[in-house]
């Protein structure tokens, strides 16, 4: 039996998903060449959310209903996509858009750090602390050596900083929308429209009364924080849900191994950045760390299903015992 047509275009956007990420921090450097870290955060989730009101209009999808439902997904938007997004932007003036691909790479050991704070109850594994470990480590490679010889290419510590408290967001992010907007049961395309119309709505607000930055329109302006919003910030997050429901959520996520490769790659042959022995060795060490814990994640699940099968089947079994010998308690 063939594949679904859907299933067919899935390995066309795990490669969008991979380039629009990746590219993302090319695309704000390219934005602050007219505008400021506040301004190119506000047209990200401008473009992004007018992308995702079209795809709810014409797919008719129903947005949640309640009060307590936008407050929690408001607070996601906050730590998601508002602070974070500004954050990188403002690092971008000051560091290579490769330097931040790899930092945005440690947004997964972010969010095991705040998952071994925030849910006790989920007690993480030797390996999984062992992943954590490695991947600071790679951290450190990144960020002490520039610190320690002064070059430019690294840039100043405030913007790496900067880049670090923005991961720290989405780790607290993913915790937040788990514990209490997964279990409301909506639409993935329901919570992404709500999610960034409410911070472009926030930034809307906010950015004239704390930003008078002028604005200079270049035509690669304009086209780079158009795809960061519409690809970058709307579909991706459409091809990213596809993906998990059709491939599952461990192969969905080695998405994060190839944004740092695509963010350098892209940085170096279109910006002229020059990435240092240490940022790609350090890079290594996150990518190796994220593959360390997730490799466990997934055995653990894989053990959760292998035990609850076996639980059904030795259910089954004395089930099937018991019935028999009622059965033979009544005929004799």
């Amino acid at each position: 039996m063939s594949d679904p047509p859907r299933s067919r275009l899935l390995p066309l956007q795990f490669v969008a998903l991979s380039v629009a990420w990746g590219s993302s921090f090319l695309l704000m450097k390219v934005g602050l060449d007219g505008l400021s870290p506040f301004q190119v955060a506000t047209a990200r989730m401008v473009f992004g959310g007018i992308a995702l009101a079209v795809i709810v209009v014409t797919l008719r999808i129903r947005l949640p209903a309640s009060i307590r439902a936008w407050g929690h997904i408001g607070v996601v938007s906050l730590f998601l996509c508002v602070v974070p997004f500004t954050l990188f932007a403002w690092a971008g003036q000051r560091i290579d858009s490769g330097l931040s691909s790899i930092y945005n790479a440690t947004t997964p050991l972010m969010t095991l750090c705040v998952t071994l704070v925030a849910l006790r109850a989920e007690r993480p594994r030797p390996e999984q602390l062992s992943g954590l470990c490695l991947g600071l480590t790679g951290v450190l490679v990144v960020l002490l050596p520039g610190q320690l010889d002064g070059t430019r290419a690294v840039g100043g510590s405030a913007a790496q900083l900067a880049c670090l408290i923005a991961t720290a967001c989405y780790g607290i992010a993913f915790v937040y929308l788990r514990r209490f907007v997964s279990p409301l049961g909506l639409p993935a395309v329901s919570v992404a429209a709500v999610q960034v119309g409410v911070g472009a709505a926030l930034l809307l607000a906010m950015t004239p009364l704390v930003d008078a930055h002028s604005v200079a329109l270049t035509p690669a302006v304009v086209a780079s924080t158009v795809a960061l919003g519409v690809f970058g910030t709307g579909l991706a997050y459409i091809w990213n849900t596809n993906i998990v429901a059709g491939w599952g959520a461990p192969f969905a996520s080695t998405v994060t191994y190839l944004t740092p490769v695509i963010g350098v790659g892209l940085g170096a042959l279109l910006l002229g950045e020059n990435p240092t022995w240490y940022q790609l060795t350090g890079a290594v060490l996150v990518v190796i760390g994220i593959v360390v814990g997730r490799r466990q994640a997934c055995r653990t699940r894989s053990d959760l299903v292998a035990t609850s099968t076996d639980t059904v089947r030795t259910t089954g079994r004395e089930t099937r015992y018991d019935e028999a010998n009622r059965s033979g308690r009544s005929e004799r």
